[in-house]
């Protein structure tokens, strides 16, 4: 990791710029392989399946002998700490299930919201390199509280055909049953298209690579919305004297593991840590099974060391870190003036991978500096708002004229209309 001692704040930007690439190959090949999937549903899926992923699909649909043996398949260890993540997470967003609110001016004006649930989605789940079952719990449930009527799971195989069956598990638990063997951009397309197989849905969730991430930006061009724009992961670490070295040592690696792409920054005012975390690092590395993508991830990331409290916390809110993790003195007074950020971790004992898979918070976060306007996935995002209104004679007769005179004004006389023949209806001026 690089280290910037003290930069000026017209430094920054350059200093926490995210790893970019070219991606506009990928945006045409997204173009091709859409294109091929609306033309050619399941034949056309199951051929760019073959091409990618080297799997021969017959039925792309999961079948229930597959789930039967997924639910042999995983160890009674790993769905006892399943059902642990999932009742935390569940109990979490039944505590954010929007509330009806209703206005009323006592006057004949009545106006209410209520929350609808998007009726159908699709849910991706990366399964090739790192089978994320935990993302299962994360988009599934949820789904599942705000009673979408329909839930579709794509999920690329191996070169089997086959599926981990931690996911399978982990989808059947959660209620999904409409499970399908399709991956990369072809399983965008599919679920935005519909295929003979696979429904179109409404909304697509999902966490994916650089071809998932473009596949999911094309398909807002088609009616189809995402839960987000979405980069390579990332955690800003914020510590002091009193973090414990080894701690934010392995909360770097964690984040850096996740790809050679994945961005981690540390910022401190506390130059005298940086030493033992290093040398944290570099010990903790060694072990890594994924050291080597651990290590290209650090050649990119940065440490940088600023005068004080207030210049770190301007640093957070500049970057806009997917996850951050405060790991100071009064850190609650620090995470106070945190007003950009996807999630945030307080303290030595709250890692950042509780929040991955077990502390009830939803791991799909907003990256690349979009936390300054997204949140991460939470129950809105299951739902829409509906408005409603209802008014009494009175209530018409009293903001009507109101109503003609701006319609008037904007040159709607329809609009004025609608107001006005009711209020001649009434015998009204």
């Amino acid at each position: 990791m690089k280290t910037f001692y003290y930069p000026r704040r017209e430094q920054w930007g350059g200093i926490l710029a995210r790893p970019t690439q070219d991606d506009s190959d990928i945006a045409r090949t997204c173009e091709k392989i859409f294109e091929e999937v609306r033309a050619g549903g399941d034949d056309a899926v199951r051929g760019f399946t073959k091409e990618y992923d080297g799997a021969d699909i017959a039925d792309l649909r999961v079948g229930e002998e597959e789930f039967t043996a997924a639910e042999d398949a995983v160890s009674e260890e790993l769905k006892d700490a399943i059902r642990l993540a999932a009742a935390n997470i569940e109990a979490f967003h039944r505590a954010q299930m929007p509330e009806r609110v209703e206005w009323n001016d006592g006057r004949g004006v009545k106006c209410w919201q209520e929350a609808r649930p998007i009726e159908s989605i699709g849910l991706y789940v990366p399964g090739a390199a790192a089978p994320l079952f935990s993302t299962v719990l994360m988009l599934a449930i949820p789904a599942r509280l705000a009673g979408c009527r329909e839930v579709v799971l794509c999920t690329p195989p191996a070169t089997d055909g086959s599926i981990n069956p931690a996911i399978l598990w982990t989808a059947r638990l959660c209620g999904v049953e409409r499970v399908y063997k399709v991956g990369g951009i072809q399983a965008v397309a599919a679920m935005t298209f519909g295929t003979q197989s696979i429904p179109a849905v409404y909304k697509i969730f999902g966490p994916g690579n650089r071809y998932v991430t473009a596949a999911k930006q094309l398909a807002t061009a088609y009616g189809v919305a995402i839960d987000m724009p979405a980069g390579p992961s990332e955690v800003m670490v914020v510590a002091d004297g009193s973090a414990i070295q080894a701690f934010v040592a392995a909360d770097l690696l964690s984040q850096a593991e996740h790809g050679a792409d994945s961005q981690v920054v540390l910022v401190t005012w506390t130059p005298e840590i940086l030493p033992a975390v290093e040398a944290e690092t570099a010990r903790q590395l060694a072990l890594l099974p994924r050291r080597e993508v651990a290590r290209q991830a650090l050649q990119h990331s940065r440490t940088i060391v600023v005068r004080d409290r207030a210049e770190a916390l301007s640093m957070v809110n500049e970057y806009a870190p997917e996850h951050l993790i405060i790991s100071t003195e009064n850190y609650s007074d620090f995470a106070d003036g945190v007003q950009n950020a996807g999630s945030v971790f307080l303290g030595n004992y709250s890692p950042e991978s509780v929040g991955d898979y077990a502390s009830g918070t939803n791991h799909t976060l907003p990256t690349a500096g979009w936390a300054r306007t997204y949140s991460g996935v939470n129950m809105d995002a299951f739902v829409k708002k509906v408005t409603f209104q209802e008014l009494t004679r009175e209530g018409l007769e009293r903001l009507g004229t109101a109503v003609v005179t701006m319609a008037e004004n904007e040159q709607l006389a329809a609009h004025a209309n609608a107001v006005a023949i009711r209020l001649g209806e009434y015998g009204t001026e």
